[in-house]
């Protein structure tokens, strides 16, 4: 090689590294323009409502979305943080019931076949004991903590405080942001980067528009179901449902443990009742809200959402988590258009041409 090209080698591996050690910066100004393609999408909804002009309906946007702040902080959190704190405190009495219940199906399984019981789940459960208690008290403490510090509430404030100010700035002027991300781009390619740029943002859109139809869905029917069934706390489990839906996989599962957990203190069945109907709710939301809702948007195979949400979590930490999927259908985009249309249906037509 070269003294040019291992000069160049050089600098590309200092630039991965650079970009390795300011990857919670990117994924945070990702997370920005997350939210700023929302205002977007909302502002054009604006404008084809009322047919007023962007800075109008900028400005109606963002008193709305005051406005909807307003009544979430001051009609809807509270009860919901009251709550979930219930359901955090309860779920030490249902881990108990739950061992207790394990404790009678195996005693009697084991009468049946030996005709006595080995005491093996009272083994167990006596094995997780301290000071005669189970532990899940101080774990639920110290989830309410991460909850409410999330590595420190000061360093939390200000990567909100930044993502919320360069969301505003990059909503207010799209289009010049936009330029000059196709500025970075060779001069021949600017006008294909543009219209992949275009795609992308139309991609987020309609991501975002299509998972807050779905979860509010979801969260709907949680609440109508837990309202059937008689389970407690139903504002709290069905909001939880409805937020959680927005991370596909995981997401879902979490939110079945806490409505479990509290119908399992009153009887099993409920409990059995409350797993059956989450599943049912995430059938339709998968096989008929999702399709309505998400018709137009870029279909990603199970596996590879998955995968995204491990690579991703493991760079980016839990913001990687919530940004997955967004991520992954840029991502989509950026390969289908750029790498197989551009560089790999290229290749295939040259070779046929030679």
């Amino acid at each position: 090689m070269s003294f040019g090209q291992w000069l160049g080698l050089i600098a590309l591996m200092a630039a991965l590294v650079l970009l390795w050690n300011l990857r919670q910066s990117l994924i945070l100004m990702f997370t920005a323009v997350v939210v700023a393609m929302a205002i977007c999408t909302l502002v054009a909804w604006v404008q084809r409502r009322l047919g007023c002009g962007r800075g109008l309906a900028l400005l109606l946007s963002l008193s709305l979305l005051l406005v909807i702040t307003a009544v979430l902080a001051t009609a809807v959190i509270p009860p919901f943080v009251e709550q979930f704190g219930e359901l955090i405190a309860k779920l030490p009495a249902a881990a108990n019931t739950l061992f207790n219940l394990l404790r009678d199906a195996t005693a009697s399984a084991t009468r049946m076949l030996y005709g006595s019981s080995d005491g093996a789940v009272d083994r167990l459960r006596e094995g997780m004991l301290r000071d005669g208690r189970l532990p899940i008290p101080d774990l639920g403490q110290g989830a309410m903590q991460i909850v409410g510090l999330a590595g420190g509430v000061g360093s939390g404030l200000l990567q909100l405080v930044f993502v919320l100010a360069v969301a505003l700035m990059v909503a207010v002027q799209p289009t010049a942001y936009r330029e000059v991300g196709v500025l970075l781009v060779p001069s021949f390619y600017r006008r294909r980067f543009r219209s992949v740029l275009v795609q992308c943002g139309e991609a987020l859109s309609g991501w975002m528009v299509g998972v807050m139809i779905s979860s509010l869905c979801v969260g709907v029917l949680a609440a109508i179901g837990l309202s059937l069934l008689g389970v407690n706390l139903v504002a709290a489990n069905a909001l939880l449902a409805g937020m959680l839906n927005v991370i596909p996989n995981v997401g879902p599962t979490l939110s079945t443990v806490f409505p479990m957990s509290v119908a399992l203190l009153d009887s099993p069945w409920k409990s059995l009742a409350v797993l059956l109907l989450y599943v049912a709710i995430q059938n339709v939301e998968s096989y008929l809200i999702t399709p309505s809702v998400m018709h137009h948007q870029l279909k990603l195979l199970p596996g590879l959402t998955l995968s995204a949400q491990v690579i991703f979590t493991i760079i980016f930490g839990p913001i990687g988590l919530l940004m997955a999927l967004p991520l992954a259908v840029c991502l989509q985009v950026l390969v289908r258009e750029i790498l197989i249309h551009d560089v790999l249906d290229d290749w295939k037509r040259l070779r046929r041409a030679a």
